[in-house]
């Protein structure tokens, strides 16, 4: 069912922000305090950089106190059960992808949290495509290449994932099927010690999302190879999609999005969606995004919610037919 605030429900929250000392600010602006924004992931991936590009912004506009916390492990699972424990005063939010959300939801036998039910959404921030990546190391420039590079010794067979059960470990074993190699997904705790180990060679290929490559595989550090778009991405138009190179069934985007804990009252979250509107609108902060390989897309609050009921509507077959359930 869509989370969504009646009128009933929102003359109760409304009701419950009365009595918060910061109602007389949310109003208008964002509750007094330091405002923290949980980060799954370890600093310098795709999720960490996007979410500070928008906090710089929004304190650049409010003059609001908001700190980055990254609480990275169990693909992004740990800052979204903080959140759900948070107190629901507006003072801890979370920017999270669909791996910590939605994958989670249909992956985890057993999660302390329920999307639908422990989290209010405040906004979409954006969508991103896909990534695979190779170690410059292994020699290989295009994806052919690096096609008969696997075959050549199976044993060559493993890709990096930035988060188990997540949207980027099943695009590589979409691409394992599509080629007829058995790619074995290997775990990372997020992109950043992911792209250290592929720039060393520690792990011959990985995926994730195009943030989380972009900029490394334009300084050298890694080589994409192909992405998931329907169309080439605004931010990578250098960059095939597997589409064209004769996978057409390799594609699909992820996203980002900002969540607060549930029972937030709906002033404080209308506030935020406001500024998080403003700031991905704003000229500068657009065209950091979309260098990093996010395309912006806000949403209201009952829009965001509808999306990550049609996104568990859309992925739960797809899981299901995978048989994959995290231990």
């Amino acid at each position: 069912m869509a989370i969504r605030f009646s009128r009933r429900q929102a003359l109760a929250l409304g009701a419950g922000a009365l009595a918060s000392p910061t109602f007389a600010r949310a109003q208008s602006a964002l509750p007094a305090g330091t405002i923290k924004l949980l980060i799954g992931f370890p600093a310098g991936g795709g999720t960490d950089v996007m979410g500070r590009i928008v906090v710089e912004k929004i304190r650049e506009r409010t003059g609001a106190n908001i700190v980055v916390e990254n609480k990275g492990g169990a693909s992004g699972t740990v800052a979204a059960e903080q959140l759900k424990n948070a107190a629901p005063d507006g003072l801890t939010l979370m920017l999270a992808p669909i791996a910590s959300t939605v994958m989670a939801q249909l992956t985890f036998p057993k999660l302390p949290y329920d999307i639908q039910a422990d989290f209010a959404p405040i906004s979409l921030l954006g969508t991103f495509q896909l990534a695979y990546a190779i170690s410059p190391t292994l020699g290989v420039n295009t994806l052919a290449e690096y096609i008969a590079w696997l075959k050549a010794d199976p044993k060559r067979a493993s890709f990096g994932t930035t988060a188990m059960g997540s949207l980027p470990m099943f695009f590589g074993t979409m691409l394992g099927g599509g080629i007829g190699v058995d790619l074995q997904p290997v775990p990372y705790r997020g992109a950043a010690p992911l792209v250290q180990d592929l720039t060393s060679g520690q792990v011959p290929a990985g995926t994730g999302a195009l943030t989380d490559f972009l900029q490394h595989h334009r300084g050298g550090k890694v080589r994409i190879l192909a992405t998931s778009g329907a169309r080439r991405a605004i931010a990578g138009p250098d960059l095939p999609t597997f589409t064209e190179l004769g996978y057409p069934k390799i594609v699909g985007d992820g996203w980002l999005g900002f969540y607060a804990p549930a029972k937030t009252p709906l002033a404080i979250v209308e506030a935020f969606n406001r500024e998080i509107i403003a700031a991905a609108n704003a000229e500068d902060v657009k065209k950091k995004l979309l260098d990093a390989g996010l395309e912006p897309r806000t949403t209201t609050p009952n829009e965001f919610a509808d999306f990550v009921v049609a996104e568990l509507a859309r992925w739960k077959p797809v899981i299901a037919a995978s048989g994959y359930k995290h231990q």
